[in-house]
Formats: C-alpha cells, sequence, structure tokens
C-alpha cells in the first residue's frame, strides 16, 4: 500500500490526513491559531505560529494513521490565496504574514487601479478588479509605509510558497495560487511586467512559476527532522484551497458548483478557457488542473458563525470542553428551532469585507429588523442564512456567464451543518450534496496531485471522480421558494443602500 500526505493551510487552521492509495483517509489532525487583529481593517500572523502549526497538525496525523513516515510516497500542500510573507536575504520573515482578508491597502489599491484602468486589470489577470486583499496591494502599501522591511525584502512569498521552501529550499509557486495577486497575467500565465514595475519588484524576488501537481523535489534532511517526515517524500505543488477542495469532492467537470463555508465562503465552477465576464463582477483563476480555469467567487461570510460562537456561546464552548460535544452542533440544534426567514430578522454577515459579485473591501456585518421576540437562535439562523444570500448571488452571476450549475457539492465545515445545509437548498432550489470526502476534501485534493506527480495515480480528473462519493443529499423544499427569493432581492437592496455607511465609518 502506498500512502499520500495532503496539508491544508487555512484561514484559522492547518489540517494534516494521510491518504492510502484507494484514497480512504488514514489518519487526520487539525492545529488551530487565533489570528491578530491589531486594527479594524488588519489581519496578521507570525510565520512562526504557522510552522508549529504546520508541525503538530503532520507529526499527529501521520501517528493517527499509524503508517510509518518512511512510507508516505509524496506530499501536497492546499493553501489559503493572498496571505503574504516577506523575507528577507537569510530568507528569515521581516515582519508577521499579512493575511488574505487583510484590508489595510485601500488607498494603494486605488491608486494601482487608476494607473492601470479597471478593465485592463480584468482582462489581464482575469480578476474584477483591485482590492486591498491583493498581495500587490499590500505591497504597495509595505511600500509606503514600512519602507525599511520593502526595502530590506529579498522575496515575496505566498503561504505555500513559504513552505515550500522550508520543505525542499526552492523558491516556487503554482498559478493557481498566483492569480489573485494581480501580479500575475491568466493569459501568459507568467508574471505580469508592467504591474512589477508599478511596485517596484524585480522578478528575482518572486518565486519560479510551475504548474500545480509539480513535482519539487525530496525532503530537505532539516526539513524531515523539524517536520517528522521522512527525506524520501517527494514535496509536490499543490493548489489554492478551493482548486483543492473541488478537486476532493470530484468538482471536475462542467454543471458541478462547488461551495466550501470554512472561514471563508467560495464557490467553484469549472470551465475549460479563460471566462472574462464582460460585467466586470466575477473572477477567472487557474484551477488545480494544469490547462483548466474556474469561476471562482468568495467572501468573508463564513467567518460569521465562528464570531457568533466566540462572542456569544460561552455556555455551548463550555459543554464542548466539559462534555465533548461540538459547540457548533449545539448552535445547529436551535438553529433548527427557528422557522425560515428568522422571524424577520435579516442579517448581512461580512464581518471583514465582501468578495465577487458584490465586492466591496469595507462592507460590515448588519442585523436588521431586531425585536424583543428575537432570541440567540434568531441570531444564529439569520447569520446562516445571510450566509446563504452571498451563496446565490455567487450562484446567480456564474450562471449569467453561461456557466452551467445543476448541483451544490459542499464542503469544510459547514457541510457538518444540517441546518446550514438544508437552507442553502431551500434558499437556492438545488440539491445540496455533502461528500464522504467533505471533511478532508482539500487535503485529498492536493494528495492527489501530488500522487499523481509521484505515479501513485495517472489522472487528476479520473481519480478525483473515482473518489467522489455522496455522503447525504438536501433535497429543496419548495414551499419556502418565494421566501428565500424576496430575502434575495432584501439582500441585494441592503448592499446597496448600506454601502455609504460602510465607508463613512472605515
Amino acid at each position: 500500500m502506498k500512502y499520500v500526505l495532503g496539508i491544508d493551510i487555512g484561514t484559522t487552521a492547518i489540517k494534516a490526513a494521510v491518504f492510502d492509495e484507494n484514497g480512504q483517509e488514514r489518519g487526520s489532525h487539525t492545529c488551530e491559531y487565533t489570528l491578530l487583529t491589531p486594527s479594524p481593517v488588519k489581519v496578521e500572523l507570525e510565520a512562526r505560529t504557522y510552522v508549529n502549526a504546520f508541525k503538530v497538525a503532520v507529526s499527529n496525523a501521520i501517528s493517527k494513521s499509524k503508517v510509518g513516515k518512511q512510507e508516505i510516497i509524496s506530499l501536497g500542500i492546499s493553501a489559503q490565496g493572498e496571505t503574504l510573507f516577506f523575507l528577507d536575504e537569510k530568507s528569515e520573515p521581516l515582519r508577521p504574514a499579512i493575511v488574505w482578508m487583510d484590508n489595510r491597502a485601500t488607498e494603494e489599491a486605488a491608486w494601482l487601479e487608476e494607473q492601470l484602468g479597471r478593465e485592463h486589470v480584468h482582462r489581464t489577470t482575469g480578476q474584477v478588479g483591485m482590492s486591498a486583499t491583493w498581495p500587490a496591494s499590500k505591497i504597495l502599501w509595505v511600500k509606503k509605509h514600512e519602507p525599511q522591511v520593502f526595502d530590506s525584502t529579498a522575496r515575496f512569498l505566498l503561504i505555500e510558497d513559504y513552505f515550500i521552501y522550508l520543505l525542499t529550499g526552492q523558491f516556487v509557486s503554482e498559478d493557481s495560487l498566483l492569480c489573485s495577486t494581480m501580479y500575475w497575467d491568466i493569459n501568459t500565465r507568467q508574471y505580469w511586467p508592467e504591474m512589477l514595475d508599478l511596485l517596484g519588484v524585480n522578478k528575482n524576488q518572486l518565486p519560479e512559476v510551475c504548474h500545480p501537481g509539480t513535482a519539487i523535489g525530496k525532503v530537505a534532511s532539516c526539513a524531515a527532522n523539524e517536520f517528522g517526515l521522512s527525506s524520501d517524500t517527494l514535496v509536490c505543488l499543490g493548489a489554492l484551497d478551493q482548486a483543492c477542495g473541488a478537486i476532493g469532492v470530484g468538482n471536475v467537470r462542467a454543471g458541478i458548483f462547488s461551495e466550501s463555508t470554512g472561514a471563508a465562503l467560495a464557490s467553484v465552477a469549472m470551465a475549460s478557457e479563460p471566462v472574462i465576464d464582460p460585467s466586470g463582477q466575477m473572477p477567472c483563476f487557474a484551477s488545480g488542473i494544469p490547462g483548466m480555469y474556474m469561476v471562482h467567487a468568495y467572501s468573508t461570510g463564513g467567518m460569521a458563525i465562528r464570531w457568533f460562537r466566540d462572542a456569544f456561546c460561552a455556555s455551548e464552548m463550555d459543554v464542548e470542553r466539559n462534555c465533548g460535544l461540538n459547540a457548533y452542533g449545539l448552535i445547529d440544534c436551535v438553529v433548527e428551532s427557528v422557522a425560515p426567514g428568522s422571524d424577520g430578522l435579516r442579517v448581512l454577515p461580512h464581518l471583514q469585507g465582501s468578495g465577487p459579485p458584490d465586492t466591496e473591501c469595507l462592507a460590515k456585518g448588519a442585523f436588521l429588523n431586531v425585536t424583543l421576540a428575537h432570541s440567540k437562535a434568531h441570531f444564529a439562523r439569520g447569520i446562516m442564512e445571510g450566509v446563504a444570500m452571498v451563496l446565490l448571488r455567487m450562484i446567480e452571476a456564474t450562471r449569467a456567464l453561461g456557466v452551467e450549475v445543476n448541483e451544490i457539492r459542499s464542503l469544510s465545515g459547514g457541510a457538518k451543518s444540517r441546518a446550514w445545509c438544508q437552507i442553502k437548498a431551500n434558499a437556492s432550489a438545488l440539491p445540496v450534496r455533502t461528500m464522504r470526502t467533505t471533511d478532508v476534501a482539500a487535503s485529498l485534493g492536493a494528495a492527489i496531485l501530488a500522487g499523481v506527480a509521484a505515479g501513485v495515480w495517472t489522472s487528476v480528473e479520473e481519480t478525483a471522480t473515482r473518489f467522489a462519493e455522496y455522503d447525504l443529499e438536501y433535497t429543496p423544499e419548495p414551499e419556502h421558494q418565494d421566501l428565500y427569493e424576496g430575502m434575495l432581492k432584501e439582500y441585494k437592496l441592503l448592499m446597496r443602500e448600506l454601502n455609504p455607511s460602510f465607508k463613512r465609518s472605515a
């Protein structure tokens, strides 16, 4: 039996999982961390925090699998996009990593878009315009506000690039992750010289560009000792977490729409060529399958339920600590006790800006129509319904591009919530399916890429389709369709009318 390790570096946790050659998980472990938020628009994390979590996740996954580390043929990494590291000449971090959802660089984003033009940016990168979350904007912010860091930076790396370096000593990146840097060209699939000139960044400061699934080399001996790996294990490029998650649930052909509700809410629909949205709303990315593309939307909406848990569910978290009952499961139970529509409560779940198709980096959360009759349970359901409205906008905008959407495959933590999955099915009027691979979808996608690179499997598409098995299916309940259609209209109205307030309160 051959084994492959898939590691998912998420926004608030790292998950590692060992898979056998039949795609069965043999052991996994998740290590969480808390992001640093020194201001409402700043989100950072120390590199050492990521490294320590990586070590804990990997060592525990291997231990739980009861597989010897020398039996692991290859490993691949699924990674959050846009999180940026600044390394000095000795390849040491100069400052904390700036996390993808950080919104400090709004002025820099606006300046870059003014210099290049929104349409030119869209047609070159596939992204719908400049945003504070993009690494190009972050680099310019550091150049202006932390010039000593910028001047001392020898390498600008994304989070997957950083771990590839730690594991192999090589500076290599892949194009699914580079898509949203805004210094990568979706047409040439190489760096965009015009943007690099504006930033004052030299191509030599960036990693080599390769396809997802490229074999980089074996684990360096020093890294093998630090991370508890074998120096015979082959390290392979993975892909953007959403691209890996799509592969992990078998979203490798037209008509399937995968959505991930974790810290972020994200959606993926596959395409065989770049899809440039004439309305300028929806972005296009390189997928985790070389030569393929994906219409991919994202928002911070999925983090809202974690915020709710941490801020208002101390009793549920005590029960989890003392009795082992999951706090999210307890929240799910009370959500099911509230009727669809949350008795009129409406929620905009954008606690850290909103993404495509309603991109507004300054968007905030909002709770509307609150009365004395509303309880904590109403707020929990209202958040879930608010995130479902964001999902509906993603589906609506994807279909507007002529891309088929016939079913929803759900992954990440939100897929464990029966209440949330049923809300999504009712709101979208589409079947929502969770997969047996849901809990480890991103890790499995990264493992499939690494396994194909190492010769364990022959094809990403065939392997992903073969491993994808339905777990549960949530069927739409037609009696709620009018309610959610009306709720979507309200959501669009609120996003439009509250936009000036978002900007005033920034």
